[in-house]
């Protein structure tokens, strides 16, 4: 009887071994992941930034083209008043 618990112990002992280096094999390869998809989160990041940056910059420029032709109109009707 002692012979068979310690045969199953045995089993039981590998079983874990077995199970715990699948588990962290698993656990390097989600690590992996993970580095991967923060590298690829900061690249969005920054270019969500970057897309921001141009759109502030774009969205400038069109104001000013919306005054300079709102002023120019001013300016064109003006001499044709006088």
């Amino acid at each position: 009887m002692l012979e068979n618990s310690l045969s199953q112990l045995e089993q039981l002992v590998s079983d874990l071994v077995q199970a715990n280096k699948a588990l962290q094999s698993a656990n390097a390869q989600l690590s992996s992941e993970l580095a991967q998809i923060r590298d690829e989160n900061e690249t969005l990041q920054l270019s969500a930034i970057e897309q921001e940056e141009l759109h502030s910059a774009t969205t400038t420029r069109i104001q000013a083209l919306v005054e300079l032709a709102t002023g120019n109109r001013t300016v064109k009707a003006s001499p044709a008043n006088v």
